[in-house]
């Protein structure tokens, strides 16, 4: 007699991404069984087509088991264009659609969304911002994270398994992508390691939530273990972040004092679309979820500009 698997079984969808990357490692020392599946953001239908296909295997691999898909992947960012964010969203649609036309009776099963606290609250008013504030996308970077997270609220209705909508703060870390014209933190890094000043699109009085990727990974971990306790159908927003924010100004500060010499920076004014002043995060739901953010900036920092040098002195590419 064949003995079936009980150890969970994850997939996650974005596994070359900072988050993704992390997420796996956190899921491996957890004891997941882990499958991952990258997505060629590149062409949407070879996007839906590689998905479907990692989600089939994924599918026969279940068994009855505990499962979980984590959805950590995204081209996208801020600034991006509406017409190719859209894209995303039909990608996620697509390939959300059929996982719960996969989902068997009384499937013990979980759903992650990786969406974005900056994104989502970037027009709310009454910082900090928790799980009890609405939503209010001003670009839309954050009305195509909106749209996502409704399709995992219908999936969660439709299939009674349970869900976890993780809305990130400012994420950091070793393995960045260091061209996407995002993450201020790895950009502060990056220019150290090259020598080349910074440009600086916002106002050093800006407050951001900074949260080390190696926390986020391990607080994911425990999302997921924690939403099975909840209702079949359960859908759980939980602000990701370390509770700990700090003004721009705070962090090319911070940054001198760890690079140990001077950081060029060079103020650059009309560049701000959908970055606003105060972006403070709090959250109320799973509380022991946030002493996980244990990671102080300075250690974070540090580690991040180790990995950046050694990118750029190894003179390969900078994406991991």
């Amino acid at each position: 007699m064949t003995t079936r698997p009980t150890q969970p079984l994850t997939l996650v969808v974005g596994a070359g991404g900072l988050v993704g990357r992390h997420l796996v490692t956190a899921l491996g020392r957890a004891r997941h069984e882990v499958r991952v599946a990258a997505v060629p953001w590149g062409d949407e239908g070879e996007s839906i087509s590689a998905l479907l296909l990692a989600l089939d295997d994924f599918s026969q691999a279940r068994q009855g088991r505990p499962w979980s898909v984590a959805w950590c992947a995204g081209a996208g960012v801020v600034a991006t264009a509406e017409d190719a964010l859209a894209a995303e969203v039909r990608v996620f649609d697509r390939v959300m659609g059929a996982l719960a036309a996969s989902v068997g009776p009384d499937e013990d099963g979980v759903v992650f969304l990786a969406s974005s606290a900056g994104g989502v609250y970037a027009g709310a008013t009454g910082a900090p911002f928790d799980e009890r504030t609405d939503a209010a996308p001003l670009v839309p970077y954050g009305r195509a994270k909106l749209a996502m997270e409704d399709t995992v609220q219908r999936v969660a209705s439709e299939t009674g398994v349970q869900a976890v909508i993780g809305r990130l703060a400012n994420v950091y870390g070793p393995g960045q992508t260091l061209g996407k014209p995002q993450g201020l933190l790895s950009q502060l890094c990056l220019a150290d390691a090259t020598g080349r000043p910074l440009p600086l699109y916002v106002s050093m009085d800006t407050i951001r939530d900074y949260l080390y990727v190696g926390d986020a990974a391990t607080m994911i971990v425990r999302c997921l273990e924690l939403v099975r306790g909840e209702p079949r159908g359960a859908v759980v927003t939980k602000v990701l972040s370390s509770g700990r924010p700090v003004t721009v100004g705070y962090l090319v500060s911070e940054a001198r004092r760890v690079f140990h010499r001077p950081l060029r920076t060079i103020a650059v004014g009309g560049a701000g679309t959908g970055q606003v002043l105060d972006l403070r995060l709090a959250s109320r739901v799973w509380p022991d979820v946030d002493a996980l953010a244990s990671t102080p900036l300075a250690a974070g920092l540090s580690r991040t500009a180790a990995d950046v040098r050694a990118r750029v002195v190894s003179g390969g590419p900078l994406d991991p």
